[in-house]
């Protein structure tokens, strides 16, 4: 999208951690989970009516599935872009974190980027991804994987400093189920963490439809993932 959504206006009252408002012809809304438009509460950024520069495909996407997929599957005909906003009454707002990063384990939200917070101020850590892998009538897994310094193995001195500082800064919810490292933690080219194509890879989606290589600062960093899968799906 080459454009904006919320952006400032040089004509409207300037508030403090608030954006001004929705860019011209941009019609933006906040989205409860039943898909009705909230106000002065947390919400699902959407757009609900065409907009300047809104793209119409995706490169190789044909027949528009990717595209419907990745933007319109939540809310038909609302293109729902992947971040939590709150707007107030008056129509400033301000953008609270990424909506498909955030984990629901036990029904409690927890936002990634908590977790990185914590755990790449460690000593010993250089980078980090978590995600959660929902289970029917269960918690599922909260899996933890982590990039450490050079010179430095994820052991179980490292495990138990990441543990603690997540119970006692977080919560005990935030604990992970499991702690794995990995040699690199895969990036797009722009350095968003891939949180979401990591867990469909889990989830056993080939990474061939989850992502596109070419796309990716290190190439082979979701080999690593691939073989994981793999082995949580061997007997």
């Amino acid at each position: 999208m080459c454009s904006g959504i919320v952006q400032g206006d040089p004509l409207l009252p300037v508030w403090a951690g608030e954006i001004s408002g929705a860019a011209l012809g941009v019609a933006a809304r906040a989205f409860d989970e039943a898909g009705n438009e909230v106000v002065g509460e947390l919400g699902e950024l959407v757009i609900t009516a065409p907009m300047p520069s809104m793209p119409i495909g995706f490169w190789g996407d044909a027949d528009g599935s990717r595209l419907r997929a990745a933007y319109f599957d939540r809310f038909p005909g609302v293109w729902r872009h992947g971040d939590w906003i709150v707007f107030s009454p008056e129509g400033h707002c301000h953008v609270a974190g990424r909506s498909d990063a955030t984990l629901n384990r036990g029904g409690v939200r927890l936002g990634t980027a908590e977790f990185y917070r914590v755990v790449e101020e460690l000593p010993g850590v250089q980078d980090s991804l978590v995600v959660h892998l929902e289970q029917a009538g269960g918690n599922g897994d909260l899996v933890l994987f982590v990039q450490t310094e050079p010179g430095r193995q994820l052991d179980t001195q490292l495990r138990a400093m990441i543990v603690d500082a997540l119970r006692h800064q977080l919560s005990p919810r935030h604990v992970p189920d499991t702690i794995t490292e990995v040699a690199a933690v895969p990036r797009n080219r722009t350095g968003k963490k891939l949180e979401l194509p990591v867990k469909r890879i889990l989830q056993g989606r080939p990474v061939d439809e989850v992502a596109s290589r070419d796309a990716l600062a290190d190439p082979h960093s979701l080999d690593a993932f691939v073989d994981l899968a793999a082995a949580r799906t061997t007997p």
